[in-house]
């Protein structure tokens, strides 16, 4: 075996975990995979002689790589058309494959994802790689040009930014419950029953504002039902799924996506819903798994 393929091999020993990390930093599949092809570039032109720790090598490359990513994105600072809901993981009722299960452990859910958006990118790597990968700040710290003490603040900054999000309920069957509730209010155009499952203050988000010049973040059970309500001739097409390991819904009129409902369910009620309805990122999605 030459060195090129065992390179190859120990990089494909740690993809999954690369990924994992890559796409908590960047809340996007295909970001992710452009993530571990440069960094699969930059493996196959190092000198790897003197690495003890290949798998945390292979961190360390791929947080580089999506620091300067996530650096790049902001300095070019576009405006969206809606919200910048994170791409999401699409997985069938019947449970996710060991490849999602490494995207979206540790409930990497869509209202997690948009908080760690709302972080400056030192603080997303501090936060990624010591809380969800247990990489010490001795390791982190020079990857983002700061001190252990400096990238231990980072950290702590962003945790109390993360400890912020609405905590999902860990039982699937209890979320279904309140998602099913939404989807008959929805269907039946009954608004005082969509208010009732709604959290008296449920964000909705989306990454396509419908109609074109709506707002793209609504506040308040009010506001989110009557979306709600608007969109009901939808309701029939509406197929359960899994998104990022919570129960959600994939809106297909006549076979084709029309938009992906992400919700986050607390305490018996809908607390955030996240939609992405734009058609250009629909069609980079994977929803091959619903036919399973």
């Amino acid at each position: 075996m030459n060195e090129q393929d065992w390179l190859a091999e120990q990089f494909e020993e740690h993809r999954r975990h690369l990924r994992a990390v890559a796409y908590r930093m960047l809340g996007s599949l295909t970001e992710a995979d452009d993530a571990l092809q440069e960094a699969w570039i930059r493996l196959s032109r190092s000198d790897t002689d003197k690495v003890e720790n290949m798998g945390g090598w292979l961190t360390t490359i791929v947080a580089r790589v999506c620091l300067n990513m996530l650096r790049s994105r902001k300095a070019r600072a576009e405006e969206p058309l809606g919200e910048p809901v994170p791409e999401p993981i699409i997985s069938s009722l019947n449970g996710l494959d060991p490849e999602q299960e490494a995207l979206v452990a540790d409930s990497v859910g869509l209202a997690l994802l948009v908080v760690l958006d709302s972080l400056t990118p030192p603080e997303r790597l501090a936060f990624v790689l010591h809380d969800m990968f247990a990489v010490p700040f001795d390791e982190i710290a020079p990857i983002i040009d700061r001190s252990p003490a400096a990238a231990r603040q980072l950290g702590s900054r962003a945790r109390r930014r993360v400890q912020g999000a609405p905590v999902p309920d860990p039982d699937l069957g209890r979320q279904r419950d309140v998602l099913e509730a939404f989807l008959a209010a929805s269907q039946e155009g009954d608004f005082e029953a969509l208010v009732a499952v709604l959290d008296p203050d449920v964000v909705l988000r989306t990454d396509r504002p419908m109609p074109p010049g709506a707002p793209a973040v609504l506040r308040g059970a009010q506001a989110v039902a009557k979306q709600a309500w608007s969109f009901r001739h939808m309701a029939p097409f509406s197929r359960w799924a899994l998104v990022n390991g919570a129960v959600g819904a994939v809106v297909l009129p006549h076979g084709e996506p029309f938009a992906v409902l992400g919700f986050t369910v607390s305490n018996g009620k809908i607390v955030e819903i996240d939609v992405v309805a734009d058609p250009e990122r629909l069609r980079h999605l994977d929803l091959t798994a619903l036919d399973r």
